[in-house]
């Protein structure tokens, strides 16, 4: 699957040097009404400030739409592409998602990135409420998926599915029936799975195979309780606190990490910690700054009691 290197035969970097970022840790995020969206060039310099080199490029109209010009803002920034996270709908017979995930994966090219990370969008805006699939919808969707990664493949990407809660793909279970009926890979969101009623540490001792690319979130288990139960949306549950730095929820991040390292697994492992902003950190004194230190802190104490990564 994904790996932080150019070549599968020679030693990938050490863990420590395969952390990414996100601009979701700023609060930047594709729906719209999400909350205070902090400019381009703040949440890239400080990525840089915390000693981040990489980084996925963020909802559409963050960094610039042409493909050139995206890659140059994030090399003026001394950041790397990492991926792009793609909602699409991929469920509908009548609808043709590649053209979609065509336009993404030609500036992900251009940057020198590795991933595309796509989700199986609902069709409508937000992610607190989500049809159900009937079989038809569900083959239509993993015949989908295969196309998808055949494209990627034909571009030297890795293609993935990102299991999103709010998306026709949120639960372990649905996710497992992904990596049965299709060929892509998982982006495991180790936050994502456990709010839709996954188990992230099975997912990642079960498939290690399949894993192409990781988002590393940690979360609280009695706020995606609610959101689970339906007492909470997910938006509730967001600007609750549900996402908290690495090392604060219940997601077991060191159990997770160390399965993959043992399993060879040589991709990136992106910070991202979902976060509502109600205005600037000057006005409200909230800097989501502060939590992307912890979570770097955390991370990085990891891979140094691992060793950097496991010759697994």
């Amino acid at each position: 699957m994904s790996t932080a290197t150019t070549s599968t035969t020679s030693t990938p970097p050490q863990l420590a040097e395969r952390i990414a970022g996100a601009p979701i840790s700023w609060g930047v995020c594709e729906v719209p009404g999400w909350g205070f969206q902090l400019d381009v060039d703040t949440v890239l310099t400080q990525m840089r400030e915390v000693g981040i080199v990489a980084t996925e490029f963020g909802p559409d109209g963050f960094l610039p739409d042409e493909p050139v010009a995206k890659a140059e803002a994030l090399e003026a920034a001394g950041l790397s592409a990492v991926g792009q996270f793609v909602p699409v709908v991929l469920h509908d017979p009548d609808h043709d998602p590649l053209p979609e995930v065509e336009t993404a994966m030609e500036a992900l090219t251009v940057a020198g990135a590795t991933t595309v990370v796509v989700a199986a969008a609902t069709g409508v805006e937000g992610y607190d409420a989500r049809p159900d699939l009937d079989d038809a919808q569900w083959d239509t969707m993993l015949a989908n998926l295969d196309l998808v990664t055949a494209a990627a493949e034909a571009r030297g990407l890795t293609a993935t599915l990102h299991p999103h809660v709010g998306t026709m793909v949120e639960s372990g279970a649905e996710a497992e029936r992904v990596l049965a009926g299709s060929r892509i890979g998982l982006c495991l969101d180790t936050g994502h799975l456990l709010i839709g009623g996954g188990d992230p540490v099975a997912i990642a001792r079960s498939h290690p195979d399949r894993i192409g690319h990781v988002h590393l979130k940690d979360v609280r288990l009695d706020l995606a309780s609610r959101v689970q139960s339906g007492e909470l949306t997910y938006t509730d549950g967001v600007s609750a606190g549900m996402y908290v730095p690495l090392g604060e929820g219940d997601v077991d991040i060191a159990a997770i990490v160390g399965s993959l390292e043992d399993a060879g697994y040589a991709g990136w492992y992106v910070l991202e910690q979902d976060t509502i902003l109600t205005g600037s950190p000057s006005q409200t004194g909230v800097d989501p700054l502060a939590d992307v230190r912890a979570s770097i802190a955390h991370i990085t104490a990891l891979a140094e009691r691992l060793g950097g990564r496991s010759d697994g």
